[in-house]
């Protein structure tokens, strides 16, 4: 799914690791990500947390969609960030899954957490068909 995920390869957003109902994924912010306040837009943010969410409900094999997602921004990124993000299963259940994302800035110090995202999926394809 990721290879033809035109979106996430054009801002290089890396797939590390994935597992079922889990994935985490790594983007650098570039200076094309930055609104004018000189930090990541939103949107990016949202759209690697989006990124790591997709390939964790999709790591069971059935076409998986969002149904809705809610983001709090914790903390601001800014050019040359390196920034993960971490997908883990909550709960599935018929169709539908529950899926926290928690994106963080990589520093010396450890991670500091930039955005919490909570993400609903809907299973629109079975298995095999």
């Amino acid at each position: 799914m990721l290879d033809a995920d035109v979106a996430s390869r054009a801002l290089g957003i890396e797939l590390i690791e994935i597992g079922e109902g889990s994935a985490t994924a790594r983007m650098r912010v570039v200076p094309t990500m930055v609104n004018g306040h000189d930090i990541a837009h939103g949107g990016y943010l949202f759209l690697l947390a989006d990124t790591a969410f997709a390939c964790a409900c999709n790591s069971y094999g059935p076409m998986t969609v969002a149904s809705g997602a809610e983001v709090s921004f914790v903390d601001s990124a800014r050019v040359d960030d390196v920034l993960v993000a971490v997908a883990q299963e909550r709960t599935r259940y018929g169709r539908n899954g529950i899926y926290d994302v928690t994106v963080y800035r990589e520093t010396p110090q450890g991670h500091d957490v930039v955005l919490e995202f909570r993400g609903r999926s809907r299973t629109i394809q079975r298995e095999g068909g």
